[in-house]
This record gives C-alpha cells, sequence and structure tokens, in this order.
C-alpha cells in the first residue's frame, strides 16, 4: 500500500457517497516540551483537530494555556503507573486492584482535568496501554466519564449505558522496534483495513517520542483532501453513512 494507491480509494468512497472520517488522538501529555510545540504548530497549521489525552497527575498547568481553539482534552488514566502483576500486559487498572481504588483515581484524575482544562475537556477516558478491566465499564457514567477510547476494531459502540466506545486503529510508533516509525507502507495498510467500518478511523500518535519520520508522516496525511477530520465530539457521536 503506497500513498497512490491509498489517495485513489479515499477519492473512489468518498465519489460513492462514502468519504472517510478520521480522528487524530495523541497519548502522554504532561509537559510543555518542544515536541509538544510541535504537535500543537502541525494541528493549528493544517487545521487538524486533536484529542489530546493528558496525565492528569503528570500534567503541567502551562500545557492548557497553550492549546489552540481546535484541541481537545481527554483523560489519559491518572497516573499512568503499570499496576499489573508479573506476567501480565501493562495496565493501570489490573483486575486484583479493588474496583473502588480503580474508579476513586479516575474520578480524581477527571476532576483535575476539570479544574486545568475547564470547557476544553470532553469526559472520555483513554486508558494507558489501551487496556481497562471490562467491569469498570458499567461504572463511568456515574463519576462523568461519557466514553472510552482503546485501540483495535471496537468489540461494541455501547459498551455500557451511557458509554460511547470510539478507538484508534493506527499507531504509528513501533514499539518494539525502538518506538520509531512503523512505515509509510504498514501505516496505509493498516488503514485501509479499517475504512467502512461503523466507527471514524482513528490515528495514535505520541509526540513525546515520535522520530522524523512519524512526523513526516503526520504532515503528508493531513494533506490529503478526501477526509474529514472529526473533532472528538464529532468522533464520539459519529454515524456511519449508509451503503447504497
Amino acid at each position: 500500500m503506497n500513498w497512490t494507491r491509498f489517495e485513489a480509494e479515499l477519492a473512489r468512497r468518498r465519489a460513492a457517497g462514502q468519504q472517510v472520517a478520521c480522528w487524530w488522538r495523541d497519548d502522554d501529555a504532561a509537559a510543555v516540551l518542544p515536541p509538544f510545540r510541535q504537535l500543537l504548530e502541525i494541528s493549528r497549521k493544517k487545521k487538524i483537530p486533536l484529542a489530546l489525552a493528558v496525565i492528569p497527575e503528570a500534567a503541567e498547568s502551562e500545557l492548557f494555556r497553550q492549546l489552540h481553539p481546535q484541541v481537545t482534552v481527554l483523560q489519559h488514566g491518572t497516573d499512568h503507573r503499570n499496576r499489573a502483576a508479573p506476567g501480565e500486559k501493562k495496565t493501570e487498572y489490573p483486575q486484583a486492584e479493588p474496583i473502588e481504588a480503580a474508579l476513586a483515581r479516575i474520578s480524581d484524575g477527571l476532576g483535575t482535568l476539570q479544574k486545568l482544562a475547564g470547557r476544553k475537556l470532553f469526559p472520555v477516558l483513554a486508558p494507558p496501554w489501551n487496556r481497562v478491566r471490562k467491569d469498570l465499564l458499567k461504572k463511568l457514567p456515574a463519576i462523568g466519564v461519557r466514553g472510552i477510547s482503546g485501540y483495535g476494531a471496537r468489540p461494541s459502540a455501547d459498551p455500557a449505558p451511557e458509554l460511547r466506545q470510539v478507538n484508534t486503529h493506527v499507531d504509528i510508533v513501533a514499539w518494539r522496534q525502538g518506538k520509531r516509525f512503523i512505515g509509510e507502507e504498514p501505516a496505509l495498510a493498516k488503514a485501509l483495513q479499517h475504512l467502512g467500518n461503523d466507527e471514524p478511523l482513528g490515528w495514535l500518535s505520541h509526540h513525546a517520542v515520535q522520530d522524523a519520520a512519524a512526523w513526516e508522516f503526520l504532515e503528508r496525511l493531513f494533506t490529503l483532501r478526501d477526509i474529514r477530520w472529526l473533532s472528538a465530539a464529532e468522533a464520539f457521536s459519529y454515524t456511519a453513512p449508509a451503503h447504497g
């Protein structure tokens, strides 16, 4: 899969009345460093809405003063601490932890972001490592969380009453290969796999660790004409067009 083929598929879908809808989430926001400023500048310059997943306990107050109007804040856990037992996959919300403790921590993090981000906060939990125990989901709306965002094809649009799930599908960082860019061909091929699903195609970046090739890919991606870029609020209220 190369850019020419990918753009041709986007154009074909648009001509058929099925323009591809995408959204962009960036994880692990906390410090106001040069990569963070670069992230905001690309979003501003290209006029692409950005869903910024912020770690509440680590976030600098200056971060929120830097945000431009097209940036929405999501909750990226609370402390981003791995609590998994030995041998388990990384997670902030292990099954062995009392559920009340996990809920209290999420609620505290949400409260912190409400104070710091104000009206820029969209009450969606993007759990660290994209993992959250299933029994937490039905309890999240009671503490003010209205959405959940993970990675990969979602099992359900509404995993619990009053809770909407909208995932990302293409992580542009190859974590097991030195945090380098995954490459144009793998990224575009993965995107193509998820086109036509009932949710918008989600792109996932990590500004703090990205290499130059990853930034260049985003710059190119954001020039494509046949994509409709959604804000977080639009993504979480998205209804897929009917196929004729």
